[in-house]
């Protein structure tokens, strides 16, 4: 699996108190993609074609799983239990879509069916489509979209078929890493343009075509940036905000890298938070799920105690294996396979999510290319992938069917 083509991460030391103790600090919301264990990384740089799909192991073919709650047929689209609504849960999945121009139309409308009738059978409201766009160095003064980038009328169109199985979605630009320097530890969150003036109007001028289109398909969200920590606060995003707010009606909102969110504010001006959540928790494989959402409870509370309305977990997952819970965002490692770590994780972090009154949670994730209906292949795929996985899915049903009302409309946006 070429998982340079998503964001690579840096691991820093870092000491915490309680339950978490001691564990490496993450950079971005994905750690390093590189086989597990190395300090090589076995990445694909650049922005190349592929003819083959850039899935995650589990293959593209639509398959009669048993007990699947949807139809494999993907020329049907199923329909949610319930469109979501202002106040309710957003309850979702990060589908990551890098595409291929080689792909004809029918092929991406092929796939958000098949895609569409997976996340209706998780009994999901909502989904958040990211996809790459490209930089040159960390101090580059331009961003652009490259051939992995869908165009906007492609876009549009999966978000059409989206719309039809009731989806709420979201638009989610996310900058790919694989130019950057990652031995030395950059990452999106830490580039330093040159001259952040031309950054921004090179970053403006990508977005606009994305934000019609987000528009003209009545989105719900358009996320503005995503892990950005070291332009966070810039005076430039006022600007950019108020430009997107002419051009999108929906919701613009911001996703943090979780080690900002607790580090101080978040100084950005949306009205919504989103968190790529990987709070490590230093407990056993064995632990109880209470365990594991006090070991949340206490990163939380390092920014906020009590209701936290106005946030989602815009990115929250961790390895099917062993030793996990130590640094949930390991994309890379493959350990001993152990599915009740990422079940009992998930539902860990439901309950959460249920009891501090966040906006919902987006699993990470699925890639667009990928069959949803097929088991991962554990040889290739990563830990991470839940998909196919069935006490994983057994938990995200539970999470998404559960009595939670959302966070109510007084605060939700």
């Amino acid at each position: 699996m070429k998982r340079a083509r998503l964001p690579l991460l840096a691991v820093l030391p870092v000491t915490v108190i309680s339950l978490v103790v001691a564990v490496p600090f993450v950079a971005g919301d994905h750690p390093l993609r590189w086989e597990s264990g190395s300090l090589v990384p076995h990445l694909v740089l650049g922005d190349e074609d592929s003819t083959q799909p850039a899935g995650s192991g589990h293959g593209t073919a639509a398959s009669d799983t048993p007990g699947s709650d949807t139809p494999s047929d993907t020329a049907q689209v199923a329909k949610v239990d319930e469109e979501w609504k202002k106040g309710m849960p957003q309850w979702g999945v990060q589908l990551y879509w890098e595409d291929n121009p080689k792909h004809p139309l029918e092929y991406v409308e092929k796939q958000a069916r098949l895609q569409a009738n997976y996340l209706v059978g998780l009994h999901a409201n909502s989904v958040s489509v990211s996809f790459p766009f490209f930089t040159g160095s960390s101090t580059s003064n331009k961003v652009s979209g490259g051939s992995k980038t869908p165009t906007p009328d492609r876009l549009a169109r999966v978000l059409q078929i989206f719309h039809e199985a009731g989806l709420r979605t979201t638009v989610r630009p996310l900058m790919d890493e694989s130019s950057l320097d990652i031995e030395n530890y950059e990452w999106r969150g830490s580039i330093k343009p040159a001259s952040r003036d031309a950054w921004f109007a090179s970053y403006e001028k990508f977005l606009t075509p994305y934000l019609k289109a987000a528009d003209s398909e009545k989105a719900a969200t358009f996320v503005i940036g995503t892990e950005l920590n070291s332009l966070e606060g810039d005076p430039h995003w006022d600007g950019v905000v108020d430009d997107a707010e002419k051009l999108f009606g929906g919701e613009v909102a911001y996703d943090a890298n979780w080690d900002a969110y607790v580090r101080g504010p978040v100084t950005m001006p949306v009205t919504h938070l989103g968190v790529d959540a990987y709070f490590p928790v230093k407990v056993d494989d064995d632990a109880s799920v209470n365990t594991l959402v006090k070991g949340w409870n206490t990163w939380l509370d390092k920014k906020a105690t009590g209701p936290l309305p106005k946030i989602t977990i815009a990115e929250a997952g961790i390895g099917a294996m062993n030793g996990a819970y130590h640094a949930p965002g390991d994309f890379t490692t493959k350990r001993a396979v152990n599915p009740k770590v990422q079940a009992n994780w998930y539902t860990a972090v439901c309950k959460v999510v249920q009891e501090r009154k966040m906006s919902g949670v987006y699993w990470w994730s699925i890639y667009f290319d990928d069959d949803p209906n097929t088991k991962p292949d554990d040889k290739k795929a990563s830990r991470l992938d839940f998909a196919g996985r069935p006490q994983s899915e057994k938990a995200i049903k539970a999470c998404f069917t559960s009595d939670y009302a959302g966070p109510g409309t007084d605060t939700a946006s």
